[in-house]
């Protein structure tokens, strides 16, 4: 049974169906279904799998379920990185208590994929696209989720729209900066220009790069030169997390060269970026990849959930550890 993302974002329970799949580029929207999903059954545990996990032990999914109806838990079900690997192991599964919910998230698949045809043609299973966002949508965004601000002018939306590049996943960072700095719900468009300001991001973007090329010389010194912002944590993990999805989808390509696999990338990877890229296809396994995603999880949960940690500095060991593991065989 087919959703539309925009249907569900705005109502999540709108899904009747006990097992949901999100597929689809937006990442953005992605970790906003994720984070509605999570407000609107507070009640319920989130557990946390990945494809290549239910892959080697086709039973895992089916304890934890079994496990549920039996001790009377409710529990969510986010199984991340899925393809159409998975499809069978999924055409098999039938929850029948609204106490147990399977969540689905995949990057792009295509038309002819198993998987989305399975979810597409299912009256019990529920499908939403997440396509890129428009210009006309980012607008939207930023206009419900800064509604009660004063002077929220067309200036300002337009000057927060462009500083993101359609990025949802970097508009939700900044989104997050401007409730930080504006606690007063005023906007001043000359203290927004200097917040915005994207030459920090545009330093770590350079860092996160050599990281993970595994150039350990630039790497060492960029961390020394480069200024991390308390309140951009979340943000920096997103955007490693960004290429890391990427980065999968190309380890995961059935086509016969790496740099065929980048061709078919969808949005393409920009003309600049590509030989770094490419770089950190070579050096990138889907194995490695996980197991970053798995520490980046981890790194997310403490900063939301410690306000005395050292974030800048789980961030920079993350950066060294991203270096090490790329140099890793």
């Amino acid at each position: 049974m087919i959703y539309k993302s925009y249907l569900v974002e705005g109502n999540i329970k709108i899904l009747q169906n006990n097992i949901n799949l999100f597929y689809g580029e937006n990442l953005g929207l992605k970790n906003d279904l994720k984070f509605i999903i999570k407000k609107n059954y507070k009640e319920f545990k989130i557990i946390r799998f990945f494809e290549d996990e239910l892959l080697k032990n086709n039973n895992l999914l089916l304890q934890e379920i079994s496990n549920g109806s039996l001790f009377e838990e409710k529990k969510i079900i986010f199984i991340e990185q899925v393809s159409d690997k998975i499809a069978d192991l999924i055409e098999g599964l039938e929850i029948k208590s609204d106490d147990e919910k399977i969540f689905l998230f995949s990057e792009v698949l295509e038309k002819k994929s198993k998987l989305r045809n399975f979810f597409e043609k299912s009256k019990k299973h529920g499908v939403s696209a997440c396509y890129p966002d428009n210009e006309i949508s980012i607008k939207s965004i930023i206009q419900k989720k800064l509604k009660e601000f004063q002077g929220l002018s067309a200036t300002n939306i337009n000057l927060i729209s462009d500083n993101i590049n359609l990025d949802r996943v970097k508009l939700n960072n900044e989104i997050g900066k401007i409730h930080l700095f504006f606690s007063n719900k005023v906007l001043i468009t000359e203290k927004l220009e200097k917040l915005l300001n994207t030459k920090n991001n545009q330093d770590f973007n350079i860092l996160k790069d050599e990281a993970l090329l595994g150039n350990k010389s630039k790497t060492n010194k960029l961390l020394s030169d480069t200024t991390l912002e308390e309140d951009k944590n979340i943000y920096y993990l997103n955007t490693i997390n960004q290429r890391l999805g990427r980065l999968f989808q190309v380890s995961k390509s059935k086509r016969k060269s790496i740099e065929m696999a980048i061709e078919d990338l969808k949005p393409p990877i920009f003309w600049k970026d590509k030989r770094n890229f490419l770089e950190q296809a070579k050096k990138w396994d889907q194995s490695k990849i996980r197991s970053l995603l798995e520490k980046t999880y981890d790194i997310e949960v403490k900063i939301k959930s410690n306000n005395q940690i050292n974030k800048n500095l789980l961030i920079k060991n993350l950066i060294v550890d991203i270096c090490e593991s790329a140099n890793a065989s």
